[in-house]
């Protein structure tokens, strides 16, 4: 009885709804959301109500939700006959060196790296000690972030980047001297080099201490570093940061249409490796405007750096870490391929960390509070729980990207090129000197016609390792 009572009721409801939705006018009908959303999107509706909240910039977690980077219309070539496959019994390499050139290189035993994620203005000190011990197990490297040297965080890390950044914080000589490469930060994909602050109001007495505040003070990120307000300024800091301490020193920004003309600028100052941070990079929180309509995709960016590097004759002397959006070992050895030497995560490592740990916060809180140092439950992290899975997840990614070697008759990871890649897509086959699918080989060579961009990698990617010695001090 009770059942066919809730049928009638959801019936009659059911049925007005209906009877509404397909009689009333768009004005007055409750179907014009769906419509509406359609066009605005729920996100745009959504994130509207959020600045119509509080007149402010509205922060979004771990980046833009736009990815431009085609990554999927790239495929590996495997081979059987051109090449023969690599043998069962063969042992893959995968020990990446940054910044070949610096009197104390950077050895790492995989090619990826953790990105730069901060202590205080991002992530607890529970995280940051997983994420450091995680890739110590690894053989990797983590990064410090726009923060002060973290005692605990360095003690656990094995290979410590740290971030000369526009803080102010990491930038004193006891600092920089407990660093295995220093990371000149001038920008960042999702947030450009816009200054940003954490309020006093949201600053804890211990968070005060490390980052030397004095009561009632901000912590300020500033739009540029002090001492670098022209661009002539940039290269004796390098030459001087690199005959101080001997370790590695590159230049992280976000991707730009300049990038070339900035790279030229970095290497006057003889740098050793270069981040390419694309839009697609995260962060703890960011203004929308600077995730969604700022700076280059990851993988033109990339492709363009390597390029450039190649045309200047520095490629096998100028490390580049590709950042920005990466979350699958295909991601990682495409973007070797175009010519990475490494690869930095970030959020998708957060993801993985978290593996059994998901559920601390959620299902009212989003996982973020878990790992955030705002977060509310970040007393709650199980740090050695959240290291090993950190390091499970990047093994695995490590031993897909393996398989992919064999496939392609490799034995290192860094022999991967672009000759291993094809393009779904034209266009993207041209700009980044791939083949293009459609065509065999023999009818690429017809296919351009024009000396286009294929065809002057396919010049550079023949310089002789002499030339290539060159230097470029």
């Amino acid at each position: 009885m009770l059942s066919r009572i809730i049928h009638r009721i959801i019936n009659t409801v059911a049925d007005s709804v209906v009877h509404r939705m397909v009689k009333e006018p768009y004005t007055e009908n409750i179907f014009s959301f769906l419509t509406v959303a359609q066009k605005l999107t729920t996100r745009a509706i959504i994130e509207a109500g959020m600045r119509a909240e509080t007149g402010k910039p509205i922060q979004r977690p771990l980046g833009s939700p736009i990815v431009l980077s085609r990554w999927e219309q790239l495929l590996f070539n495997p081979v059987h006959l051109y090449r023969m496959p690599t043998p069962d019994n063969k042992k893959i390499e995968t020990k990446t060196i940054i910044g070949l050139n610096a009197r104390k290189p950077l050895k790492l035993d995989i090619p990826i790296l953790i990105t730069g994620m901060s202590f205080g203005g991002a992530l607890s000190l529970q995280a940051k000690i997983a994420l450091a011990k995680g890739a110590s197990l690894l053989g990797t490297a983590t990064n410090s972030g726009e923060a002060p040297l973290v005692k605990e965080e360095r003690q656990e890390a094995k290979y410590f980047i740290g971030q000369y950044n526009r803080g102010g914080w990491m930038n004193d000589h006891e600092s920089l001297s407990q660093l295995d490469a220093i990371e000149i930060q001038l920008g960042q994909g999702a947030q450009a080099a816009a200054p940003m602050k954490t309020s006093a109001k949201k600053i804890d007495e211990p968070f005060r201490k490390r980052f030397d505040l004095a009561i009632g003070e901000d912590a300020v990120i500033h739009s540029r570093l002090k001492d670098v307000n022209r661009p002539e300024d940039f290269p004796p800091l390098v030459q001087n940061l690199r005959k101080t301490y001997g370790v590695p020193v590159g230049l992280k920004t976000c991707a730009t249409h300049y990038l070339e003309e900035e790279i030229d600028r970095a290497l006057e100052g003889e740098i050793d490796f270069i981040v390419v941070d694309g839009a697609e990079g995260g962060t703890h929180g960011g203004p929308t405007i600077l995730q969604d309509d700022v700076g280059l995709p990851t993988l033109i960016a990339l492709s363009r750096t390597v390029r450039h590097l190649q045309k200047r004759g520095v490629k096998n002397q100028v490390s580049v870490i590709a950042a920005g959006g990466l979350t699958t070992p295909g991601h990682f050895l495409k973007a070797m391929a175009l010519g990475a030497d490494a690869v930095y995560i970030g959020s998708i490592a957060l993801v993985g960390m978290l593996q059994s740990q998901l559920n601390l916060a959620t299902p009212f809180e989003p996982p973020v509070q878990t790992v955030l140092y705002q977060g509310k439950f970040k007393e709650d992290l199980n740090i050695d729980e959240a290291a090993m899975h950190l390091v499970y997840f990047v093994t695995s990614c490590v031993e897909e990207m393996k398989l992919v070697a064999y496939a392609l008759g490799k034995t290192d990871l860094h022999q991967v090129d672009r000759n291993d890649l094809v393009s779904m897509d034209k266009e993207l086959a041209r700009a980044l000197g791939v083949d293009y699918a459609l065509y065999s080989r023999e009818e690429q060579k017809l296919a351009w016609q024009e000396p286009a961009i294929q065809e002057v990698i396919g010049q550079e990617s023949l310089v002789s390792e002499a030339e290539t010695e060159t230097s470029y001090h």
